[in-house]
């Protein structure tokens, strides 16, 4: 019953999505809705190589999970396949896609000072200023810029070395969650998670894979795990909505990993306080940028419900058949559901949602006929990649 109703969400979305953007092509902005993309059936040279991945891991899924190198196999394996869903779209679009003008690349090069970039962050929030940050820039906490500064200081800078970095440290998420749940049996579902077409390249890629990573952490060392995750915070304002995700990994009841990992993560805030920025200024500022954009055309009445017809392609059916009553599934649920009634997520969430929606993966560990399911997945992924020209 709950792959029907999906289904049926998926279709119904596709539909008032083509009626909308016929009437009025700048009220959905998205051209391919619920995704934010441009319909656009095409093959590329990453074709042969991710059809090639998906059936091996379909053919030698249950064998990986037992095997005595599956963490390292599995995370080859995301990589790659993530990789060769990108080529689909060309090495071109790959290297670009963080470098356009609304992306985090483009004020890379303007900040000479990083100390004084934080001391003047949030006032640069705010459009319709000379010194307005990018789309991209603005809508996150300056985490998120530092990364890709802190990249190109090393040497590893532009369009190239970014999505890479954003590949790699998104398939992370696909070691992190078996040694977290301590169930290898998911590893297959989530080397051929659909959510990959946006993990190359999306920075909300490289946010799940340091989420992912921060709570697994938090299961064993809870001061690292606090430390990674109060990152977390500076990477996307989003992300505190891990906080059930964190109050599982920790376990309510331990009181006293609960206070380890809160100051792990308070030594963050505290860092970037004493920076000049503080969190909650830059949140209510951002509210405010989200509403001088599209975020102010994009109707609440549809994507409340498209949103999750995009999330139903983003995990798949094995994902929905495997939704059930498991506390990191319930938890994950709980982030999405508060982030989509916010109505500050209003399209484009098959990428913003992603270090939430991996966690619902969890539940496919407990499938029967699991090569049906892998094949269901795979066939995901490759349709949304092969049909739609995706912005990420």
């Amino acid at each position: 019953m709950r792959l029907v109703i999906a289904g049926l969400l998926v279709v119904a979305a596709i539909i008032v999505g083509i009626v909308v953007n016929a009437h009025d092509p700048d009220l959905l902005y998205a051209s391919a809705a619920p995704i934010f993309g441009n319909w656009d059936p095409h093959v590329g040279p990453g074709t042969p190589l991710a059809v090639l991945i998906a059936f091996l891991v379909v053919a030698k899924g249950r064998e990986l999970t037992g095997h005595r190198f599956a963490l390292p196999i599995a995370y080859a394996a995301s990589v790659a396949f993530t990789f060769s869903l990108a080529m689909i779209d060309g090495w071109g679009r790959f290297v670009t896609r963080l470098t356009t003008e609304d992306e985090y690349l483009h004020e890379v090069p303007g900040v000479t000072d990083i100390p004084a970039m934080l001391r003047g962050f949030a006032a640069r929030i705010p459009d319709f200023q000379p010194d307005s940050w990018t789309t991209h820039v603005s809508g996150h906490p300056p985490g998120a810029l530092l990364t890709f500064v802190a990249l190109d200081r090393v040497g590893l800078g532009g369009g190239a070395a970014a999505s890479i970095f954003c590949v790699l440290v998104g398939s992370l998420a696909v070691v992190a969650i078996p040694k977290a749940i301590d169930n290898n049996a998911v590893l297959p579902f989530l080397v051929l998670f659909p959510g990959a077409v946006w993990v190359g390249a999306s920075a909300d890629g490289m946010f799940m894979g340091v989420a992912a990573v921060g709570l697994y952490l938090l299961t064993r060392w809870p001061v690292l795990g606090g430390v990674v995750l109060g990152w977390c915070l500076f990477l996307s304002y989003g992300l505190v909505l891990l906080a059930p995700l964190a109050i599982v990994a920790v376990g309510w009841k331990a009181g006293w990993r609960i206070g380890w990992a809160v100051a792990g993560a308070l030594a963050v805030v505290g860092a970037f306080v004493l920076s000049g920025f503080w969190w909650l200024d830059g949140y209510e500022l951002v509210k405010l940028r989200y509403y001088q954009g599209i975020g102010a055309t994009r109707p609440y009445w549809y994507w409340v419900w498209a949103n999750l017809a995009a999330l139903a392609l983003v995990i798949g059916p094995a994902g929905i058949k495997g939704l059930r009553k498991d506390k990191w599934v319930v938890a994950a649920g709980i982030a999405i559901l508060a982030a989509d009634l916010s109505g500050l997520s209003k399209a484009e969430t098959e990428r913003i949602w992603l270090p939430f929606a991996v966690w619902l993966m969890v539940g496919t560990a407990k499938l029967d006929h699991r090569k049906r399911w892998l094949t269901a997945q795979a066939i995901t992924a490759l349709a949304v990649n092969h049909l739609v020209l995706t912005n990420w």
